[in-house]
C-alpha cells in the first residue's frame, strides 16, 4: 500500500452536461410564447456561449433560462463569466458568456495559502491548471476538502483522482 494519498483540486465543467443544458434551454426558448416571432438563440463555440436576442429584456430572459437549465444539470454558475451585452446587427443584442475551465496560477495561490494556513500535515503544489494535495493521512486530505468547500471561492471546485 502506498504511504502517500493524494487528490487534485480542479475547476472544470462537464462538457456533456453543458451541452445538455444548452439544448434544453434552446428547446424551452423555441416553445415559449413570449419568444414567438422574435430572435433568440444560444450558440456555443470554443468555451464561449453567445446569446442573441431582440432586446435586453429578452436577452436577460434567455440568460435566466440558460442558468436554470445549467443548475438542473449540476453545473455551478460560478463557471460562467458573463460579459457585458453589446449591440449586434439589425438592432439585436448579443452577450458572450465565457465558460471558465482550469485554475489559473493567480486564482490558485489563495487556495494554496488557505491549505498551508490550516497547519495540516499535507503538501500542496500547483500543477498546470490544478492543485495536487498529498498527505500520509487520508483524514488530513478529508480536512483539506472540507476546508476548501467552506471557502466562498469565485470558481467552482471539484476534487478528483482521490487515492
Amino acid at each position: 500500500m502506498p504511504s502517500d494519498s493524494s487528490f487534485d483540486v480542479v475547476s472544470r465543467v462537464d462538457a456533456q452536461e453543458l451541452d445538455n443544458a444548452l439544448n434544453q434551454a434552446r428547446k424551452e426558448i423555441a416553445g415559449r410564447f413570449d419568444f414567438k416571432h422574435s430572435i433568440a438563440s444560444i450558440e456555443e463555440a470554443g468555451g464561449t456561449i453567445t446569446l442573441l436576442a431582440d432586446d435586453t429584456l429578452k436577452l436577460k430572459n434567455v440568460w435566466d433560462i440558460l442558468q436554470s437549465k445549467a443548475v438542473k444539470r449540476g453545473i455551478d454558475l460560478k463557471a460562467f463569466d458573463p460579459q457585458p451585452p453589446e449591440p449586434a446587427a439589425s438592432g439585436h443584442v448579443r452577450q458572450k458568456i465565457v465558460v471558465r475551465a482550469g485554475l489559473p496560477k493567480d486564482k490558485a495561490k489563495p487556495l494554496l495559502e488557505a491549505i498551508k494556513g490550516a497547519k495540516l500535515k499535507v503538501q500542496a503544489q500547483i500543477q498546470d491548471d490544478q492543485i495536487r494535495v498529498s498527505a500520509k493521512s487520508k483524514d488530513d486530505l478529508q480536512k483539506v476538502i472540507t476546508l476548501l468547500k467552506a471557502l466562498d471561492f469565485e470558481l467552482p471546485l471539484q476534487f478528483v483522482n482521490y487515492r
